[in-house]
């Protein structure tokens, strides 16, 4: 009866622990015994949702931020895996054991102490919260873009990652100071778990409050603040295909700059060093300090940095490094038809109509434009910026196909003074309001009844500050 009770009392201090913030989130309790020290390790975070985001505080050493975040966000991360071992293995005709072995083979000796212990963390939080999952796993989510885009040459892509992004300052500006804005592209299947905002506080290095997957170490989408006043997003090099087994995982390096760079260069340095090609993208990066802002455009064998204090530097899945198009990827330049130069092109627009003017509400605007240069009229599909692959009927060469259930699944915004008052804007589902209907899509296009379960909603919820306060 005493054990009863006193497992009794923790489950009930735990439950109060997450009372006050916005609408409830439902934190599983387990039945198991929750320590002293893990229960003054939940007491320093805190979870709550809004607006179809989850936002999540973490803080601590690496195992104890760990331990909160897999405690805090088990059914999400074991959902997560369900549904990526479903869909690699209709995609592939493989097992997800056959990726978690690879993904720990050659991640040994890669990843760096401290981040082995956050991920440990995670599995025994996940652990306390009832759910069961293996380091390797987790480890596995963490470096899934390596292995699922990058390491697997036989995987076929029906529906090729990729964003929307841009960065400006200066003259550019309606302050003259930096506004940041992107949107993430991928296949809604998947993709319904980057719904996550991670404030992660760590014993050491800078800040982080980025937007996340699952149980990712790094963003992943890539959208991000660092307390050393660093911005930074970026976009997917399309066409790309350069991997080198022997270097360091996107993770690690992603992870490592945003936590312990102090300045653009630095982080710029990070991500260099080791490279091992996987997650080749444009990276847009800006310095709040100084106002300066930065592109650097990484592939395997080469790279290119630039930095400006005025103008603006977008981002559409197209490289300009000339050395990186022509060697590294089989991307077209100059096709129309094509998604990523279209939305290049409608960028240029869009920047010459609003330049001087940019602030965090034209950003928003732009994210949900639905131009299409090709046809020269507003038309959603998988060329406009606020991309909708489930409209397009595929006539047209350079989309992702016919009615694919992909396309721009959120919104996010920031300048330099929401920067430093540590938020952003973020809008879940499509920043045009169209937002997408599972079960209507499945049955109209029947195609894909093979992901019936796997698909859901992506409603279009408004834009909102995150995050909404601080504990207490």
């Amino acid at each position: 009866m005493k054990r009863y009770l006193k497992k009794l009392v923790c489950s009930i201090s735990i439950m109060f622990l997450i009372a006050g913030c916005a609408r409830e989130a439902a934190v599983p309790v387990s039945e198991g015994y929750i320590t002293t020290k893990e229960k003054e390790w939940l007491e320093k975070a805190y979870r709550y949702d809004k607006n179809g985001w989850i936002f999540l505080h973490i803080e601590g050493g690496p195992f104890e931020r760990g331990f909160q975040r897999g405690y805090l966000t088990a059914n999400e991360i074991d959902e997560l895996l369900k549904t990526m071992a479903y869909i690699l293995k209709f995609e592939t005709a493989k097992d997800l054991d056959f990726f978690v072995e690879a993904a720990a083979k050659l991640f040994k000796g890669k990843v760096s102490k401290e981040y082995i212990e956050e991920m440990k963390g995670m599995v025994a939080g996940m652990e306390r919260a009832g759910k069961t999952m293996t380091f390797e796993e987790i480890l596995f989510l963490n470096g899934s873009i390596d292995i699922c885009w990058y390491w697997w040459p036989k995987e076929k892509k029906s529906m090729e990652p990729g964003c929307s992004a841009f960065i400006a300052t200066g003259e550019a500006t309606a302050d003259g100071k930096i506004v940041m804005a992107h949107n993430t592209w991928s296949g809604y299947a998947d993709a319904q778990f980057c719904n996550i905002i991670v404030d992660i506080a760590p014993d050491k290095g800078h800040r982080i409050l980025m937007q996340s997957w699952g149980p990712l170490i790094y963003s992943g989408t890539d959208f991000f603040i660092t307390s050393a006043g660093l911005v930074g997003t970026e976009t997917t090099i399309g066409g790309f295909s350069g991997f080198d087994r022997k270097g360091t995982p996107v993770f690690e390096r992603t992870r490592k700059a945003m936590q312990y760079a102090n300045n653009i260069d630095e982080w710029t340095d990070i991500m260099i060093k080791n490279n091992n090609g996987a997650y080749a993208n444009s990276w847009l990066l800006g310095d709040i300090k100084t106002n300066e802002i930065a592109r650097l455009e990484l592939g395997l064998k080469h790279h290119s940095f630039e930095k400006k204090t005025t103008g603006y530097i977008s981002g559409s899945n197209v490289t300009d490094n000339i050395e990186i198009l022509r060697e590294e990827t089989t991307a077209p330049y100059d096709d129309i038809r094509n998604g990523r130069v279209a939305r290049r092109e409608r960028w240029k627009q869009l920047m010459k109509e609003h330049y001087g003017k940019i602030d965090t509400e034209i950003a928003k605007r732009m994210l949900a434009d639905h131009y299409d240069m090709y046809l020269e009229k507003e038309n959603p599909c998988s060329r406009t910026i606020c991309g909708h692959a489930e409209l397009d009927d595929g006539s047209i060469p350079g989309g992702w196909g016919a009615y694919v259930p992909g396309g721009a699944l959120d919104g996010k915004v920031v300048d330099s003074n929401m920067a430093k008052n540590w938020r952003f804007w973020a809008k879940w589902g499509s920043s045009c309001d169209i937002g997408f209907d599972a079960k209507q899509f499945l049955e109209k296009h029947t195609q894909y009844d093979w992901l019936e379960g796997y698909l859901k909603d992506l409603p279009a919820e408004p834009w909102t500050i995150f995050p909404l306060k601080e504990k207490g």
